[in-house]
């Protein structure tokens, strides 16, 4: 089995940190620190996996247009790595929202935090 690859978007301190679990699935984990690097990486890396939190957009916060911090990543998502499966780590406060996402991009899981290693492992088998 070839290695896959799995971008971690870490854009607060309550992302949880599973790169000992991504390890043991034999999982290259690519951590990015803002939805701009992770759209730049894209062009030169494709994911097989990709995790990130859901920060929905009140207001304003993304111009009024996207649901969430998570569009425009999205759609460049869909250009680069199309077959990439989406993880969404989701607060309950916001966990109503993401079906709005959801309508507009096809996810592979959605987690409502804490999240632990047991809730993610099942998600990365094939």
């Amino acid at each position: 089995m070839s290695t896959r690859t799995l971008f971690s978007i870490v854009e607060s301190p309550a992302h949880p940190d599973f790169s000992h679990l991504y390890k043991q699935l034999d999982i290259r984990e690519v951590r990015l620190a803002s939805m701009r690097k992770a759209i730049s990486a894209l062009k030169n890396d494709t994911p097989d996996y990709v995790v990130a939190e859901f920060f929905y957009g009140y207001g304003n916060n993304y111009a009024g247009v996207n649901v969430s911090n998570l569009d425009v990543f999205l759609y460049s998502l869909q250009k680069y790595a199309p077959h990439a499966r989406v993880v969404v780590l989701v607060d309950r406060r916001e966990r109503q929202f993401v079906e709005k996402l959801s309508a507009l991009f096809p996810l592979h899981a959605v987690v409502t935090q804490p999240v632990r290693e047991q809730d993610m492992e099942p998600l990365f088998g094939d």
